[in-house]
């Protein structure tokens, strides 16, 4: 009896044994748990899609589908490390969610820049040192009556700051405590400047210490309120002494200022924020080049910065040639109001999202975060009266505009430390591709046809199909 006993137990384990092997092969032959799982975004030119999520559950390609475009990417040929996506956190932009009721902004501000599901993770801020052409009037940390100076900074006060930037900018940071903010200045203190007016003019030579040491208040009175600035560019767009404020600081001068005058003065204080220089149009790549030729003045500098109302996108890739061990930042574009999604959003997708990224740029801000219905405020006498913001407030309501879409299509998906790694751009699909520190493969894609496409995407050994609409945009998430 013992005998016939073990052998039926003999046999119900080999049984099993048998069908743990047969399972294990199914699954490593394909089984739905040991596929690669992906989620697509998809955002339409007419608004019938936005940032739509659709699960692609079984991504086992299919020979039965007729592929058009064929995207490979190579995990193991790298890039940049990406620094974030986000905005301009103008003064205006400040002032109006300030005035919100405390409900609504704490509403908006979790889904601009919280990490959960209903938030679209805005990871990188640019604010302005002083006021930009987007506050109520132009004014600097250190406005004096005329005839008056101040070389050591006495008078140096964030006063103004203090009622709308930064108490927003400490809210954002119980948010998002990692987020890196730039500084970046539209004009020194007026009677710094040879015209002694807030718009256009040069900073004098005699003014040098006196600005570095500017900074260098700035960044310890920010840092004194608990906000760290990454990185300050020198001017912005230095080339354009039309706006309000603003200032015109040649290649020369400003290699002159950064070399013996603001690098000195930060490592003398031990600060350790980003040097960034240029900070205007790619059509002019040989002003930072210029500077970054400068051995002394280029060990003081972290990158260069650029918008694109003129040039080409590659023109960074021209500075990164030159000097690759520096690094590139997109820092602004602009939208005029009242807006056209379906130009807007296929124009910054290709340039801004997939274009400066492919060009080695660490982060893509759009100008600027929020303004009201009437694209206020702004200054008097050049400053910008169109800008539309990527969300319209009007008291607690708020519009979701192009740039709001347009960056969320990769702050969401592609945090800071996430690498960019290299992928084919074939049959109008243009893309890029990145890992991402918890080593997802996230692809942000356009379709520039206009007929629908079935794409497949291959990685290593693995493969995804899916379908973009004619001029789709669409973010790849892939587990």
């Amino acid at each position: 009896m013992k005998s016939y006993l073990f052998k039926k137990l003999g046999s119900v384990v080999v049984l099993l044994l048998i069908l743990s092997v047969l399972s294990s092969c199914k699954g490593r032959s394909g089984s739905e748990d040991t596929l690669p799982k992906a989620m697509l975004y998809r955002t339409s030119l007419d608004q019938s899609e936005l940032l739509n999520e659709i699960e692609i559950r079984n991504p086992r390609v299919s020979d039965s589908v007729s592929v058009e475009s064929t995207i490979t990417l190579r995990p193991s040929i790298t890039y940049q490390e990406m620094d974030g996506f986000g905005y301009t956190l103008t003064g205006g932009s400040a002032l109006h969610l300030q005035k919100m009721n405390a409900s609504a902004r704490a509403k908006i501000l979790g889904e601009l820049f919280g990490n959960d599901s209903n938030s679209i993770g805005v990871s990188y801020l640019r604010v302005s040192v002083g006021a930009s052409d987007l506050d109520e009037y132009p004014w600097s940390y250190n406005d004096l009556p005329p005839g008056k100076t101040d070389p050591e900074s006495e008078h140096f006060s964030l006063a103004y700051d203090t009622l709308y930037l930064i108490p927003v900018l400490k809210e954002i940071l119980k948010i998002s405590p990692t987020i890196k903010i730039m500084g970046s200045p539209w004009s020194p203190p007026p009677w710094m400047k040879d015209n002694g007016d807030t718009r256009g003019g040069s900073l004098l030579k005699e003014y040098y210490p006196a600005y570095a040491n500017y900074f260098v208040k700035y960044i310890k009175a920010m840092e004194a309120e608990g906000i760290p600035i990454d990185a300050i560019t020198v001017q912005n767009e230095p080339l354009h002494p039309g706006n309000n404020p603003s200032l015109l600081m040649l290649a020369k001068d400003q290699g002159e200022f950064v070399k013996n005058h603001l690098g000195p003065a930060f490592k003398k204080n031990g600060i350790l924020t980003k040097i960034v220089i240029y900070d205007h149009n790619a059509d002019r790549p040989d002003y930072p080049i210029t500077i970054l030729d400068d051995s002394i003045a280029a060990q003081y500098i972290d990158g260069s910065a650029f918008h694109l109302y003129g040039g080409t996108i590659d023109a960074l890739t021209k500075v990164h040639n030159a000097h690759p061990d520096k690094h590139l930042y997109f820092t602004e574009q602009w939208i005029g109001a009242p807006g056209n999604f379906e130009e807007n959003l296929s124009w910054h997708i290709e340039n801004l999202i997939i274009g400066a990224p492919r060009n080695w740029s660490r982060n893509v801000l759009q100008w600027n975060l929020a303004a009201d219905e009437n694209q206020e405020p702004h200054t008097d006498r050049g400053g910008c009266t169109r800008c539309l913001g990527a969300i319209t407030i009007e008291g607690d309501i708020v519009t979701r505009n192009p740039a709001y879409y347009i960056i969320a299509h990769a702050s969401k998906f592609v945090p800071p430390g996430s690498v960019r790694i290299d992928s084919d751009q074939e049959g109008g699909i243009l893309n890029v591709a990145y890992t991402t520190p918890d080593n997802k493969t996230v692809v942000i894609l356009q379709n520039k046809n206009d007929k629908s496409i079935t794409l497949e995407l291959k990685k290593e050994e693995e493969k995804v199909q899916l379908t973009l609409g004619g001029n789709d945009i669409g973010t790849l998430v892939w587990y």
